[in-house]
């Protein structure tokens, strides 16, 4: 085994490998010609590539473990501009030999912190209702528990333990901050419908060794899964206090919830039709992007180059050095 670890952010064209990775999906595939072949993903901590075994066999597939290690002998390639591991040979590697801290993401930030302050953000809510929506979910341990450790997407942005929180409390910054120059908007709405747009995360993504859709995620979605939980709450506080929550409001932060994505092609049941979803749509997306464009330009392998390879989600090669004008 190597004696020391090349991470996936470290890897590079033509580089030889031989050390463990984590397995997060596996797929066995036939060739043209009817031979069998493995493809899977491959993680560490700063990120996964792609892993092909050629010439493979029903056994050497069941042998692969999903959200399981294997120690892999191969090479680097280069495939439609991204990155690929050629599998020369593996084998399954027992979870106690090896250091998980190479392979579990977690959040830089202090989570409680985080959690700290977003709950103060959401104190600033006056509309009486609103706030006792938003503090019926905070009163839920273990939904509290899962938000705070859960990843906020599989790859695209903050993909990591503690990264819903993160992203989460990075939206409501900026609203804070932009709200007093659209003095127009309902700031109860932008700051619940913050807090929920993507609470249903927390039961689409499983925040495991891997971070992989769980079958509630693949079926029914995070979009869903917030409006369904919206209205369990809106109807628990209803039975509290002996009054149900306005119609009104549950409609506008349901509807926030659902046109948050902004297209129907990203996944948005709706398209925003109040300023408040415009507002929580662009401050989101502004923050994935933000990650993304900085991730990729922090994790590129090739220090020789001025731009990255090729990001299919943003369609373009980025420039590395924007920051410095000298």
């Amino acid at each position: 085994m190597a004696e020391q670890r090349l991470f996936v952010n470290q890897l590079s064209r033509d580089q030889t490998v031989d050390q463990v990775f984590l397995v997060r999906d596996k797929d066995l595939r036939t060739t043209k010609s009817g031979d069998l072949y493995v493809v899977c993903t491959l993680c560490d901590r700063t990120g996964h590539i792609s892993g092909r075994l050629w010439q493979a066999t029903q056994r050497i597939f069941d042998g692969v473990s999903t959200d399981g290690f294997l120690h892999v002998k191969g090479r680097v390639d280069e495939y439609r501009g991204e990155l690929q591991l050629i599998i020369d040979s593996c084998r399954p590697v027992p979870a106690e030999k090896v250091d998980v801290a190479d392979f579990l993401a977690v959040t830089e930030l202090d989570v409680e912190v985080m959690w700290s302050e977003l709950l103060e953000i959401m104190r600033g809510i006056k509309d009486s209702h609103i706030r006792a929506l938003i503090k019926k979910f905070v009163e839920d341990r273990q939904l509290v528990a899962d938000y705070k450790k859960s990843p906020a997407a599989m790859q695209m942005h903050h993909p990591f333990i503690g990264g819903l929180l993160e992203h989460t409390l990075n939206v409501a910054r900026a609203a804070k901050v932009l709200l007093p120059l659209y003095p127009d908007l309902n700031s109860d709405l932008v700051f619940a419908g913050v807090f929920l747009h993507d609470i249903g995360k927390i039961a689409e993504l499983s925040g495991g060794r891997s971070i992989t859709y769980t079958d509630r995620g693949t079926l029914v979605g995070h979009i869903t899964i917030a409006v369904v939980w919206l209205h369990e709450k809106a109807r628990e506080l209803a039975e509290e206090v002996g009054e149900p929550v306005p119609e009104k409001t549950l409609m506008l932060l349901e509807h926030i919830i659902l046109s948050h994505h902004g297209a129907f092609e990203f996944g948005s049941p709706k398209l925003p039709a109040v300023p408040e979803a415009y507002f929580i749509h662009y401050l989101d997306n502004l923050d994935a992007k933000v990650f993304m464009t900085t991730h990729q330009i922090e994790n590129d392998p090739d220090a020789t180059s001025d731009f990255t390879a090729y990001n299919r989600q943003l369609q373009t090669r980025l420039y590395k050095h924007s920051g410095d004008l000298q």
